[in-house]
């Protein structure tokens, strides 16, 4: 009822419903990136072209510079542009042998490309170099990639992020949607409840970047009946 009445004194405020609508879902906006953070940030695309650009100029000065082609490969595949990512990270491969980060990313790059089994692998190398690189991430990246094709090996990579992650409320909450792919709701209960619980127990300063995982959490859970 409290957004009825925002939205029809905004109407009265501004004259116009059509402007009111837009001011509101600015409110809303504002606040779910303030306090919760299911929408995408507006600015945070813009920063990362800004950087982009400025890597291409410095690579066509500088073809050799490996840090920056690392760096743009890492922008590329925030943007989901895995080809051109591949190409430059296999171009830095030489330089970078013995980085958890770049096998990382180049597994990564690989399984946005469709070739599972080869990003698996980099990934896994990864691992081997450092089981914490990037906190734990690759796990979650192989649980999300093998979720459909092979949902028991995507509940073991989804346990081993939760073992490293033990405080994370999207790890379980990953965990409780495998189980619930599998069918069983049982489990998949207990990881919601688990990824909730964890959010409740963790200090302030971490609760925003967990808070809408325990959300996720929370709407998925009374799904289950």
């Amino acid at each position: 009822m409290s957004k009825v009445f925002l939205f029809l004194f905004l109407s009265w405020l501004l004259g116009n419903p059509f402007l009111a609508i837009i001011v509101l879902l600015f409110i809303v906006y504002f606040i779910d990136r303030r306090y919760v953070g299911l929408f995408p940030s507006l600015s945070k695309p813009l920063k990362r072209g800004r950087s982009i650009s400025r890597l291409r100029q410095q690579l066509a000065a500088s073809p050799f510079d490996v840090s920056a082609k690392r760096e743009l490969a890492r922008l590329l595949l925030e943007r989901k542009k895995y080809a051109e990512a591949h190409r430059l990270l296999e171009e830095a491969k030489e330089a970078s042998e013995t980085s958890a980060e770049f096998w990382d990313d180049l597994g990564t790059a690989c399984l946005g490309l469709g070739r599972i089994e080869e990003g698996e692998a980099h990934m896994l190398h990864a691992l081997s170099l450092n089981e914490r690189v990037k906190y734990g991430q690759p796990y979650l990246r192989l649980a999300s990639a093998f979720r459909e094709r092979d949902p028991q090996k995507a509940l073991q990579y989804a346990a081993r992020f939760g073992e490293i992650q033990s405080s994370s409320s999207e790890a379980y909450y990953l965990l409780g949607s495998l189980y619930q792919l599998l069918g069983s709701k049982e489990e998949a209960k207990q990881a919601f409840d688990e990824s909730i619980a964890i959010y409740r127990s963790l200090p302030k300063y971490k609760k925003r970047q967990e808070r809408r995982w325990a959300l996720r959490s929370f709407l998925k859970r009374g799904t289950l009946g």
